[in-house]
């Protein structure tokens, strides 16, 4: 495991990541920072603790609205054998011909 230095609203952390993992971190860096920067740049909180706390109440609202990986998966499956269906459909008719007969 490998350490990266990050910044989050201007402040530096040291965080451990997995080998392999660094695209994937600093991609939740980048947005916990803009949460949390769109929080402070409203102005109504100034407490780090606190926009802190809303930012991961935000993300985690976000993450709870959208539909799990497993069906997003199993659409893409399901477009795939649609597909693969209707190719076999496409080759099945070009067999028969204008006819329709197979023989």
């Amino acid at each position: 495991m490998k350490q990266i230095e990050v910044t989050i609203m201007g402040q530096n952390y040291i965080l451990g990541c997995p080998d392999g993992g660094e695209r994937s971190l600093l991609e939740a860096v980048a947005s916990v920072d803009r949460e949390m920067s769109a929080i402070r740049d409203a102005g109504k909180i100034k407490a780090r603790e606190r926009i802190a706390v809303l930012a991961a109440l935000n993300l985690a609202y976000a993450l709870a609205d959208r539909p799990p990986a497993d069906a997003v998966q199993e659409k893409a499956l399901d477009d795939a054998q649609a597909a693969h269906v209707d190719a076999l459909i496409a080759r099945v008719d070009a067999a028969l011909g204008d006819d329709g007969q197979l023989l």
